[in-house]
């Protein structure tokens, strides 16, 4: 199924006409040139705006005392104050001040879109654009163009500079000057960037003008109310964003830099990614945003049927709590007989895949900082990869992949293609990369052939990423990142990138010295979440495991703090709260067969959708989710809390009309308790009506998960 529009109104092709409106831009260069000092100067700023279609959200970009800039509103409420627009080059004058507007263009676009797999089938996207032109009053002759997009739900701007006589073809950017002036008194929900764990930080909640140089999604909470995201779409060929602190609540776009200091190496005409600000009135509103989606371009890639969503099992969880290894120096989990065992649990729970690390040649000695032992055709001794992915096709299951890099890219790259190839070969439809490195360390070779290092998200690594997913793409594989760079949508463009890591995930609850805190899936789903699907790994049922004994005495954990901080029922909830297309159930097979009444819910739940819309929610408090599923009628609910225990109620009023339904709630039992007696838990059903509110006691970092069968009259 493609990427198709289905509905459109006010069509207008503007890339089309762009050389037509370039033609009379330079005819008016001259007047524009002659009259800058008027409009800069003592006679007013040139002033534009643009308002979503719904009005509540403005846009006004101006170009006073000669600098691009920009503010935005919110029912009234300047939400950001006038922030600096523009862009600095290594061999070339920027566009940082002696600019003026010298031509607009508008349009209004609605229509819809249909995603092959999401948490929603049908998207409609709708925005009034404002294309500003602005060119030099002083200096070498040059231009750029700020495309801004005002949707119901936030905005999009970029910049597009086309070829020109100022700028050479080779483009070496040094800065992007853009701001975002959120003021100092909000509440921010952030994670530090340019750090060597990438984005695997705990959640901070601080005023916005505490905030220091922070990753993007980030969240702040205006005290009246509104609350805003901040991020970007679309990145390609270019550096991530992050955002760098000026002053107290003002922030500058920090693009990660080359390993010679260069931001961004490109040639005119390019455009930059879209920097986003997701704008609602309540948490809630920002987790129902297609704003992210919106900017990006459609499928890339025609059929993707063969992109198939769908929950997975692995030998992966033995390995973090240290009861197997992924080399072959202790116990070993990826061999031949370990595998089939998972694969005859996945096909018994109709689970689609069985990911295996562990089984190439690599593992063993300090793999951690060094890349280059790793290969990705030969496996050990005790792993047949032919025979498994035949033994799994049997049981209608496939291998989930494992490609682990170490941050050794060249090394990666130069077997990319014979690696695919082999999973091609033996079934293999899914493959989950890796790229544990420090943030500074990712290896690659120059064309001197001198080794560099480069940051995680600097460009050399945003391209190489697409290159996996473009070479998988060929074999009919798709990929989950992990280590990744941040998620900017492109899953729109290219949707055999079905999901990524991105985030502290489940396995800090087997290491992480501190685990992941009671509010971290409160948080995640207001900040994260908001960029694309996580493979978060949930579904963890052994919550005491100190109280067992390792396999071996030299393999157990050390500080028994390291434990997920959440009941039974959190862990359900966290299928529907946090997306994913493929998603795990996380534990050992056999802590699933204890608890055979709660994994009904994992093996029920979907883990693709028709429509997804959060119903509450505060942002590292708690949240309630509710998603029905694709080509059924059944919805599914999930709601959880941080340490404290809370009481949420729910009107059901997004059930179908028309139908009637049973729910089958999985909640805290009234003694549940994430640290005392986190196993109690209520297993029942009874018939409900889309006219009723239900009420959902929740633990200490507790949760509901609640399925509503649709039944026949």
């Amino acid at each position: 199924m493609q990427d198709i529009a289905i509905a459109k109104s006010n069509p207008r092709d503007h890339y089309k006409t762009k050389e037509a409106h370039m033609c009379i831009r330079r005819l008016i260069f001259g007047i524009a040139i002659a009259f800058s000092a008027i409009w800069s100067g003592s006679a007013g700023a040139e002033t534009h705006s643009a308002a979503s279609p719904g009005g509540a959200i403005q846009v006004v970009v101006t170009d006073e005392n000669g600098r691009a800039a920009y503010s935005v509103s919110f029912n009234g409420e300047q939400v950001i104050a006038p922030s600096m627009l523009g862009l600095l080059f290594r061999d070339h004058h920027g566009f940082d001040r002696d600019l003026a507007i010298v031509a607009v263009d508008e349009t209004t676009v609605n229509e819809s879109w249909e995603q092959p797999w999401g948490e929603r089938r049908i998207v409609n996207s709708h925005y009034n654009e404002l294309a500003v032109d602005f060119s030099s009053s002083e200096g070498p002759e040059r231009s750029m163009t700020v495309r801004f997009r005002v949707f119901n739900d936030g905005i999009g701007f970029r910049y597009e500079i086309d070829k020109q006589r100022a700028l050479r073809k080779s483009v070496n950017i040094i800065d992007e000057l853009t701001q975002f002036a959120v003021g100092e008194n909000a509440t921010a929900w952030w994670i530090p960037s340019g750090e060597f764990n990438r984005y695997e930080y705990i959640y901070s909640k601080t005023p916005a003008g505490d905030v220091q140089d922070a990753h993007t999604p980030i969240t702040f909470r205006t005290e009246t109310g509104v609350h805003l995201s901040i991020h970007e779409a679309a990145l390609v060929d270019y550096s991530g964003m992050s955002l760098q602190r000026l002053r107290p609540g003002n922030f500058k776009a920090q693009l990660s830099p080359w390993s010679d200091g260069v931001r961004v190496k490109t040639e005119a005409p390019f455009k930059s990614p879209w920097r986003t600000i997701q704008i609602a009135d309540d948490a809630a509103g920002l987790i129902n945003s297609d704003l992210i989606l919106n900017l990006n371009e459609p499928n890339a890639l025609g059929d993707v049927s063969w992109v198939e969503p769908g929950k997975y099992v692995g030998i992966w969880w033995a390995m973090h709590i240290r009861d197997r290894s992924w080399g072959n120096d202790l116990i070993h989990g990826a061999t031949t007989e370990e595998t089939k065992r998972y694969i005859d649990f996945a096909a018994e729970h109709g689970f689609k895949g069985v990911l295996v690390e562990g089984w190439n040649i690599g593992w063993d000695g300090d793999w951690f900082n060094n890349g280059a032992l790793f290969s990705f055709t030969e496996s050990y001794p005790d792993f047949d990869l032919e025979e498994l992915g035949a033994y799994a096709q049997s049981k209608g299951v496939r291998v989930i992949g494992h490609h682990e890099t170490s941050g050794d890219v060249s090394n990666y790259e130069s077997q990319l293609g014979a690696g695919f190839d082999l999973y091609e070969a033996n079934g293999v439809a899914a493959v989950k990369t890796g790229y544990v490195a420090d943030a500074g360390q990712i290896e690659r070779v120059a064309e001197n052939g001198l080794k560099r290092y480069e940051w995680h998200d600097g460009q050399f690594m945003v391209d190489h990423h697409l290159h996996v997913v473009k070479e998988a793409a060929k074999r009919k594989i798709s990929i989950n990142a992990h280590e990744p760079v941040k998620d900017t949508g492109l899953r729109r463009t290219y949707p055999n990138w079905v999901t990524r890591e991105g985030a502290r995930g489940m396995e800090f609850n087997a290491w992480g010295s501190p685990p992941n805190p009671p509010e971290h899936e409160a948080i995640l789903a207001f900040t994260r979440m908001l960029s694309g699907p996580m493979d978060f790994t949930p579904g963890i049922f052994d919550l005491e495991p100190n109280k067992r004994p390792p396999l071996r005495e030299d393999m157990q954990r050390s500080d028994p703090s390291n434990r997920p901080q959440t009941t039974l029922a959190k862990q359900l909830a966290l299928y529907v709260v946090l997306y994913s297309p493929l998603q795990m159930a996380a534990d050992l097979p056999e802590n699933y067969e204890e608890k055979m009444d709660a994994f009904q819910f994992i093996k029920d739940v979907p883990a693709d959708w028709e429509e997804s819309v959060a119903l509450n929610g505060e942002v590292g408090e708690y949240v309630t989710i509710a998603r029905k599923e694709r080509g059924g009628e059944d919805w599914y609910l999930g709601a959880l809390t941080d340490e404290e225990p809370r009481s949420l109620e729910v009107a059901l009023d997004f059930l179908d009309e028309g139908k009637s339904y049973v729910a089958q709630f999985y909640r805290d039992g009234p003694d549940a308790d994430w640290e005392s007696n986190p196993y109690e838990i209520m297993i029942y059903e009874r018939p409900v009506s889309r006219d009723e509110t239900l009420v959902l006691p929740l633990a200490s970092s507790g949760g509901a998960a609640v399925r509503f069968k649709a039944v026949s009259e």
